[in-house]
Formats: C-alpha cells, structure tokens, sequence
C-alpha cells in the first residue's frame, strides 16, 4: 500500500511537471513579448490638472486612457536606460528606475508601445539621433525649433529619417468651447507669443495612435 502511494505521488508529481512545461511552451512567445525590448517607447498617462491636464484637453483621442509624456528605452547590456526630453534636465538619458520612480511620485503610469515588426529596422537609428540630442534644453514653447525639444517632438525627430511619425498641424482649441483652451491662452500671452494654432507639431497622443506602434503592457 505504501508503494502504491510512493508510486502515486511520483506520477502526479510528473504529470503536474509535464503539464507546466507544455503551459510555458504554449506561451512562451507572450513572455517574450512582456520583456521590454530595445527601442520601446514609454508612453507616460496624463494628470487631469495644470499643464498635463492642458495638454490633454486638447489633444486626447481614446476615452480611456490619454499620455502626456514620452520616451525611447535603450538597452545596454544588462542596464535599461530612457532617452527623452523633460522639463527637468532637457533632453536626457535616464536609468530606468529613476524614470519609473518620477512618474510613480507623480501618481502616473507607464505603458509601453512597441514598433511593429516591419518597422523595427528603425530603432538602431533611431537611437542613434537621440543620443545626437542628448544635452539639449527643453522646448518650453512647444513650437518647433532646431535648438530644443519636447517629449514628442524629441521621439519623432529620432525616427524622422525613416518617417515612422508625421507632424500635424497643432490644435489649442478646446473641444468643449470650439475656441482656444483659456490655459493656452494664458500661457502664451504670459510668453508674448500668439498661440501657435495650426503650426506643425506632435503630441504624446498622436504619437500613440500611431498605426506602426502595438501596444504591450503597464509596466
């Protein structure tokens, strides 16, 4: 009787072992599509106040979920690094533990996108010119220049050359009132600049609606 237990045991313990093996395998692609790749982009989910929630009133497109902030993930070796420009420290390359850490104390998450497969051939690079911008100061007009960036428009010019992104004309306007957002009003009258309505630009928003970009997972 004993050994019928021993010998029970040890065949469940087979079968449990084999049917775990067969799960993994089965799913194996889905995990490697959850580790995060070189080239990823880190799309940062907005506030609903100050210059986050300006920002997304007038460029959201999904109900559910909008983004004010962007980066590209390098990877090197081991160590996982962000490439972006942010009103603290410009145009910068970032450990992403720091990264993470600035959006979580800000009470907002992380979702990465990734290239889809016939357009990865982008990334190398991609990175490539964001390392070339790396040092410079933000764009705190969000109108274009050659000497400073913002988040998105620090992305796009990354993957220009390939034309992975495109410019539109930008939009101030506030969906609920069809006249320019009073924030943006403010904001560039404080700057003795007329808002630049109809100029082209990009958002963190345009850049996830993207038809080239999957979405992966929160991190």
């Amino acid at each position: 009787m004993q050994e019928f237990k021993l010998l029970f045991n040890r065949e469940s313990l087979l079968t449990g072992i084999f049917f775990c093996l067969i799960f993994l395998l089965a799913h194996c692609s889905s995990y490697q599509k959850l580790s995060l790749q070189n080239g990823d982009l880190l799309f940062v989910t907005a506030k609903g106040t100050g210059l986050s929630g300006a920002i997304n009133n007038v460029t959201q497109r999904q109900e559910t979920i909008s983004f004010d902030h962007i980066g590209i993930l390098e990877k090197e070796g081991n160590e996982l690094f962000v490439l972006h420009a942010a009103p603290k420290g410009g145009s910068q390359k970032q450990q992403i533990k720091e990264f993470l850490n600035d959006q979580k104390e800000e009470g907002q998450k992380v979702i990465v996108y990734r290239l889809k497969p016939e357009f990865q051939k982008s990334i190398p690079q991609a990175i490539q010119k964001a390392h070339q911008m790396l040092g410079k100061p933000y764009n705190f007009n969000y109108i274009l220049d050659e000497n400073s960036f913002y988040c998105s428009d620090f992305v796009e010019r990354a993957f220009r050359e390939d034309h992975i992104f495109k410019l539109e004309p930008m939009t101030f306007i506030d969906p609920k009132t069809g006249t320019i957002n009073a924030f943006w009003e403010d904001f560039y009258k404080k700057k003795n600049l007329k808002v630049p309505e109809g100029e082209p630009g990009c958002n963190p928003n345009g850049l996830a609606g993207s038809e080239k970009l999957e979405r992966i997972r929160e991190l």
